[in-house]
């Protein structure tokens, strides 16, 4: 037991010179150096991103084939209520298949690449520093690419009618069409920002939130625009049938500008320590609330000014 001659504890290796703690580092499989990179970090996470984004466009494309079977017959082969036919069942199943399909796979997905699965999304988490510019673009192509396989998986797989492309409704101007989808996609992308970067108790169930935040959106959004709020999931429908439509640059541009407006309410509030306006609201003392608060402003200022002796 004690640490005398017959105690039985082994003494210390010896280190000679050229003893090198690095050489006691067991490596997984051989000639795996790269596994701690940030290339191999980037390459899990867009791996991560595309096979999520094909997962969470997968469920929501064939359930809005499924939605669509019944409505009238059209020959534009879009989402928009308005020209399938209107039904508020439609309208639910779809909005309910496109909510459900987000949460479960952000769920699934977030600890891996942060389950994004929308540029735009991706976008507003540059803009707040959540990610590099690299990390950004690979997974705004990993998304785009998880769109396009998605919608050809659904277009093969299923005998029904492809109709899932975006288009305005036919009393929707282009400029309401632009301002319907940043509204929208403002909620969305606010949503995640508050639910999922900000760290806080319920962060774990964040998912849900962001599941019902798309859904809502879906219930106002699809009768108009067809409730894209996500230029990956109006690129890829199109890229598989081959057709642009004219305001297919509304779903680039509404969403972004949503983004943006997302990124500066969150920016604002966040100056202005909207924590201490309300605390207490996970249990946590207000003292000890504010401290935190300055500890983290303190850490930010450090980092800007490492970045900049850099």
């Amino acid at each position: 037991m004690g640490g005398g001659r017959g105690g039985g504890r082994l003494p210390p290796p010896s280190r000679g010179a050229g003893y090198d703690d690095r050489s006691s580092e067991v490596m997984r499989l051989p000639l795996t150096m790269w596994m701690n990179s940030s290339a191999k970090n980037h390459f899990v996470a867009a791996i991560g991103e595309f096979v999520g984004t094909t997962m969470f466009l997968f469920f929501a494309f064939a359930g809005t084939q499924v939605a669509n079977i019944g409505a009238a017959p059209s020959d534009e082969n879009t989402t928009t209520n308005g020209t399938t036919g209107f039904s508020p069942t439609v309208l639910l199943y779809i909005a309910l298949v496109f909510g459900f399909s987000l949460m479960v796979n952000v769920w699934i997905f977030f600890r891996i690449s942060g389950g994004l699965f929308n540029p735009c999304v991706t976008l507003g988490m540059w803009m707040t520093r959540s990610i590099s510019a690299a990390r950004a673009l690979l997974l705004v192509v990993s998304q785009l690419a998880g769109s396009i396989f998605a919608s050809f998986l659904v277009k093969t797989l299923f005998p029904t009618s492809f109709n899932v492309r975006t288009t305005l409704s036919s009393g929707t101007s282009l400029a309401q069409g632009v301002f319907i989808e940043a509204v929208l996609s403002a909620e969305l992308v606010f949503t995640i920002f508050m639910l999922a970067k900000e760290k806080h108790k319920a962060t774990f169930i964040a998912p849900v939130g962001i599941g019902l935040a798309l859904f809502i959106s879906e219930l106002v959004g699809v009768f108009y625009t067809g409730g894209s709020l996500n230029p990956a999931r109006s690129f890829g429908p199109c890229v598989v049938t081959g057709v642009f439509d004219q305001e297919h640059w509304i779903y680039w541009v509404g969403p972004g500008v949503g983004a943006i407006l997302a990124v500066l309410f969150y920016k604002f509030i966040k100056i202005l320590e909207y924590e201490m306006a309300n605390p207490g609201q996970d249990g946590e003392d207000p003292e000890n609330l504010k401290m935190r608060v300055m500890e983290e402003k303190e850490h930010k200022r450090a980092t800007r000014q490492a970045s900049q002796d850099r």
